[in-house]
């Protein structure tokens, strides 16, 4: 998956925080619901405004992020 398509980051938004196309929902609301154990479909649910897609964004680039964290650690 191709997340850059998804996730956007604008510095007057959430404090700079990565967010899910444009939207005020940050890829670590999207994270945290997931840790809580929320369903993708729960959060669809309940966040409708956001897709199965942007779901799967958000753990790509949590993913990415993290791969990078870690490659770049001495």
């Amino acid at each position: 998956m191709n997340y850059r398509e998804r996730i956007t980051i604008e510095p007057g938004k959430r404090g700079g925080r990565p967010c899910i196309r444009g939207m005020r929902i940050s890829v670590y609301d999207v994270l945290g619901w997931l840790a809580a154990g929320m369903t993708n479909e729960q959060i669809v649910g309940e966040f409708p405004e956001l897709t199965i897609e942007d779901i799967r964004a958000s753990l790509a680039y949590a993913a990415d992020r993290d791969h990078h964290l870690v490659g770049t650690a001495a």
